[in-house]
C-alpha cells in the first residue's frame, strides 16, 4: 500500500522561498499539492541575511503580495524594523525593506502553509523524476518511493550537489548543517539539459553580547513605518530594533590578505561564478584595492535572540583568518562567533531552457523556480515560485498560461531577462533593469496585478475589493485637485515659504500641487484639502497614491505611451518551432541564438543578445509584416 492516496496535481520539490510560494499558489488555486522537503523544520529558512525587500526587491515583494502570495504578509508579521529606501529620490526608486525575526519568519511561513487548503507535506529527499516520454509524471525519493503527479516544480536552491567551502576544508551540504541533494542534476543532464555551477556565500554569525555598539553608527527604522502587504490584516510596527554600521580598515584588509593563499576563491578550488553585486569581503578587497574601508551592517536576527548577522563580511576564508580580521573591526574587538562564514557551490540550469511560464522546453509539466535558474535572493526566488505554482495549477486545469510582460511587473522583467538573455552569474534584480520603472512602482503593484490574479482565481475577493476601494478613493482625490481652485491670497504664503514663484490669479490646485517643491503636507495647509481628507477618512496609502499621480502624471503618461508601442511588437507572435536556419539574410549568430531560445514574440526576439535590428527586419519581412 502506498503512503500517498492519490495522484497529485502539483508536487513542489524544496521548501525555500520559491518552493513555499509555489506550493501556496497552486494550492490556493485549487490544485492538490504536495510540498516535499528534506527538513520540515526549515521551511522558508532565511539562509542568508534576516531581511526582506530592498532596492527593486521591495517592489517584487509588493508584487508577490498583490498577486496573492504570502511573502509580504509573513514579512509584516515578523518584522523588527521597517525602512523605505531611496525616499530622497522619485517614487519609482522608493523601495520598502524590513529587518525580520529569522526564527519567527520561518515559523509564520509554516503556520500559513499548514492553514492552506489542498496542501500536503512530506519530509524526504527527492532523488529523481518520473518521466514518461517527454512528460513528467511524478518524483522518486531516496527511500525509493514513487509519488505520482501531473506537474512538478523544482525549487532546489543551493542543494543540488551543494559543496560548502571554509578555507582549505570543503564538505557536501546545501546549507550549514544540512546535506546536499543528489541525483536530480545527473538525470536532467541525461535528459538533454545543460547545467552549470554557481557560488554564493554568507558571513559569520556572532554573539551580539560581545559587541561594543557605542563604536558603531546606529541605523534606526523609519519614524512612521509602513508595511509590505496591501491587506489590512497587520498593523505597522510601533516598536523597532535598530541595526548598526561600522567599517573595515587597512589593518583588517591586511589580516584578510594574509589568508588569501588559503582561500578557495583564490587558490582555484572554487571555479564557479559568484554574485557580482554581493561579493565576498576578500573579493571586495581584491577588486577595489584603492578603497581603505568597506561598510559592514550589523543586523539583529530577531526580537529575543542575541545572534547577529554581519552584512558585508561574506567570506570563505579559513575560520581563524575570519576571526582575527573581524576582531580588528571597530566594535568587534571582543567578538564571539556563533559560526564562521562559508561559500557554497551548487548546480543550476541556464534559464534559456525555459518558457515564459517557467515550464521547461524539454520536459512537459516540469517547472524550475529560484536558484536552480541562476538567480540570487529570497525575493527573486519567491516571485518565480509564485509564477511556477500558478502555471502548474493552470496547466492541470487546462486553462491559459499566466505571464507578465516587462511593462506590467518587475516579475515580468526578471523572467524575461532569464529566459531571453540567460545568466552566467547569479542574477539579482535592480530598478535599472526595468525600462518602465515609473509604471512599476511599489505603491501601485496592487492596481497593476490584483485584477489579473483575481481573474485566474488566486487573489481573493477581499483583496480585490480593498484594491478597488483604494483606486476609487485615490482617483477621486486626484479629481478633487483637478476641479478645485485656490486663490492667490491663500496660496502665496505657502509658496513664499517654499521659495516658489507666487500666484497672480486663482488656479486649479492640481497645477499648484504639480510644482516640484510642493508636497502633500504643503497642500494640507489649505482648509479645503484637509477637510476633504478628514471627511473621506483617507489613509496614508491613498494620500500617497494621489500625490504620485498628480506630481508625476506627465512622466507616467509618457512611459505608458512608450510601453504601448513596445506591446505592439509583443502582439506579433512567432510560430512555435520556427526554423530560423532558412533565413539566409540573417546573421549566423542570430539564427543560432533564435533557434536555441525559440522566442514567442518579435519583441522577445529583439531582446536576445546577438540579434540586431536588421535581423528583426528580416524576420518581419519573412512573416509578411
Amino acid at each position: 500500500m502506498s503512503l500517498f492516496r492519490d495522484t497529485y496535481d502539483v508536487i513542489v520539490v524544496g521548501a525555500g522561498h520559491a518552493g513555499s510560494e509555489a506550493a501556496a499558489a497552486s494550492a490556493n488555486m485549487g490544485a492538490k499539492t504536495l510540498l516535499v522537503t528534506m527538513n520540515l523544520q526549515n521551511i522558508a529558512q532565511m539562509s542568508c541575511n534576516p531581511a526582506m525587500g530592498g532596492i527593486a526587491k521591495g517592489q517584487i515583494v509588493r508584487e508577490i503580495d498583490a498577486l496573492g502570495g504570502y511573502s509580504g504578509i509573513v514579512s509584516d508579521r515578523t518584522a523588527i524594523q521597517f525602512k523605505m529606501l531611496n525616499k530622497s529620490k522619485g517614487p519609482a526608486m522608493w523601495s520598502p525593506r524590513v529587518q525580520s525575526d529569522r526564527m519567527r519568519f520561518a515559523e509564520e511561513w509554516r503556520n500559513m502553509l499548514e492553514q492552506t487548503p489542498n496542501l500536503d507535506f512530506y519530509q524526504e529527499m527527492v532523488s529523481g523524476l518520473l518521466i514518461e516520454g517527454d512528460k513528467v509524471v511524478g518524483v522518486k525519493t531516496s527511500l525509493g518511493l514513487e509519488i505520482k503527479s501531473k506537474t512538478v516544480v523544482l525549487t532546489n536552491g543551493t542543494f543540488l550537489n551543494g559543496l560548502i567551502h571554509i578555507g582549505d576544508k570543503n564538505f557536501g551540504g546545501g546549507r550549514a548543517g544540512e546535506r546536499a541533494a543528489t541525483g536530480i542534476t545527473e538525470q536532467l543532464v541525461d535528459l538533454g539539459f545543460d547545467s552549470g555551477r554557481m557560488k554564493t556565500g554568507t558571513p559569520p554569525r556572532v554573539d551580539g553580547r560581545s559587541l561594543d555598539y557605542s563604536k558603531m553608527i546606529e541605523q534606526p527604522g523609519d519614524d512612521n513605518p509602513e508595511k509590505f502587504s496591501y491587506l489590512n490584516i497587520t498593523k505597522p510596527l510601533t516598536e523597532q530594533r535598530s541595526c548598526f554600521m561600522t567599517y573595515t580598515s587597512p589593518e583588517v584588509h591586511d589580516l584578510l590578505r594574509d589568508g588569501f593563499d588559503r582561500s578557495p576563491m583564490f587558490n582555484g578550488r572554487i571555479k564557479s561564478t559568484g554574485p557580482r553585486y554581493c561579493p565576498s569581503i576578500e573579493d571586495k578587497i581584491n577588486r577595489f584595492a584603492d578603497k581603505d574601508r568597506h561598510q559592514l551592517f550589523v543586523e539583529p536576527e530577531g526580537w529575543n535572540t542575541v545572534e547577529v548577522y554581519v552584512n558585508g563580511f561574506s567570506t570563505s576564508l579559513p575560520e581563524d583568518v575570519q576571526f582575527k580580521a573581524l576582531s580588528s573591526v571597530a566594535g568587534f574587538e571582543n567578538v564571539k562567533f556563533f559560526r564562521p562564514g562559508y561559500a557554497i557551490e551548487y548546480d543550476y540550469f541556464p534559464p534559456t531552457q525555459l518558457k515564459h511560464t517557467l515550464e521547461t522546453k524539454l520536459v512537459n509539466g516540469l517547472y524550475f523556480a529560484g536558484q536552480i535558474n541562476g538567480t540570487t535572493g529570497y525575493e527573486e526566488a519567491g516571485s518565480q515560485g509564485l509564477m511556477a505554482g500558478i502555471n502548474a495549477a493552470l496547466k492541470v486545469q487546462e486553462k491559459d498560461a499566466f505571464t507578465l510582460s516587462r511593462s506590467e511587473a518587475y516579475i515580468g522583467v526578471l523572467i524575461d531577462d532569464l529566459i531571453t538573455k540567460g545568466t552566467e552569474e547569479p542574477y539579482r534584480m535592480f530598478t535599472s533593469r526595468a525600462e518602465y520603472r515609473t509604471l512599476l512602482r511599489q505603491d501601485n503593484a496592487d492596481f497593476r496585478l490584483t485584477p489579473k490574479s483575481f481573474k485566474i482565481g488566486l487573489a481573493k475577493e477581499s483583496r480585490m475589493k480593498r484594491m478597488e476601494e483604494k483606486k476609487e478613493q485615490s482617483d477621486a482625490f486626484v479629481s478633487f485637485f483637478r476641479e478645485t481652485s485656490v486663490k492667490p491670497e491663500e496660496a502665496n504664503p505657502v509658496l513664499e515659504a517654499k521659495k516658489s514663484s507666487l500666484m497672480k490669479q486663482s488656479d486649479k490646485m492640481f497645477k499648484l500641487f504639480s510644482r516640484p517643491k510642493i508636497t502633500i503636507d504643503d497642500m494640507r495647509q489649505f482648509n479645503a484639502v484637509e477637510d476633504y481628507i478628514q471627511t473621506h477618512n483617507l489613509d496614508n496609502e491613498v494620500i500617497e497614491q494621489a500625490e504620485i499621480q498628480v506630481k508625476y502624471s506627465g512622466y507616467i503618461e509618457k512611459e505608458k505611451n512608450n510601453a504601448d508601442k513596445l506591446n505592439r511588437l509583443e502582439g506579433i507572435k512567432i510560430p512555435p518551432n520556427f526554423d530560423y536556419s532558412k533565413l539566409k539574410s540573417m546573421s549566423m549568430e542570430a539564427r543560432e541564438k533564435l533557434n536555441k531560445i525559440q522566442p514567442v514574440t518579435i519583441s522577445q526576439a529583439s531582446r536576445i543578445s546577438g540579434v540586431s535590428p536588421s535581423d528583426i527586419s528580416v524576420l518581419l519581412v519573412y512573416m509578411g509584416r
